[in-house]
């Protein structure tokens, strides 16, 4: 987050330089208000391409074994670009190295989600699914409870990533 800052803010000067420059090798003709305009729209262009290359940034520096599984895409009122073009702001990865079986039921796997959302901490939780019937135990109440049984509809982008892996 802090080197995009800084990114932004020499994009800002870079653009403010440029018009400088622009300005004065026009002798002088430019308004001199378009020096701040073309700094806040270098800021801008800054901001709106570090966050459309977050996705392929983040995911293509993932570790061996982590697979993306699912992505959503977000569009925002006060980005209104993101109505034309939305873009991917958090996703799901899956670490098919470390699925297990369990030991008591062969069509039961454990798997570790990873979810990854723009400006938030990664976080982790462990995953049951049965591949026989193509239901998952989303982590109900973090109590050691009994699991909280979901039924998908056999396309579910992580039940299919944990059975194809198991």
């Amino acid at each position: 987050m802090f080197l995009e800052l800084i990114a932004v803010i020499v994009a800002g000067l870079a653009g403010a330089g440029v018009m400088m420059l622009i300005t004065r090798i026009a002798g002088g003709r430019i308004p001199k208000w378009m020096v701040p305009v073309a700094a806040g729209a270098a800021m801008l262009g800054t901001t709106i391409s570090s966050e459309y290359s977050w996705y392929e940034r983040t995911s293509s520096a993932l570790p061996e074994g982590l697979k993306v599984v699912e992505t959503a895409e977000s569009t925002a009122i006060y980005r209104p670009w993101t109505y034309f073009a939305p873009y991917t702001d958090r996703f799901i990865a899956l670490d098919t190295g470390n699925v297990r079986s369990n030991t008591e039921n062969a069509n039961l796997f454990m798997a570790d989600l990873y979810f990854f959302r723009r400006w938030s901490p990664v976080q982790s939780v462990e995953l049951m699914v049965n591949c026989e019937t193509a239901q998952r135990a989303d982590p109900a109440f973090g109590d050691g409870g009994d699991p909280v049984w979901r039924s998908t509809n056999g396309d579910d982008p992580i039940v299919s990533g944990v059975c194809e892996r198991g």
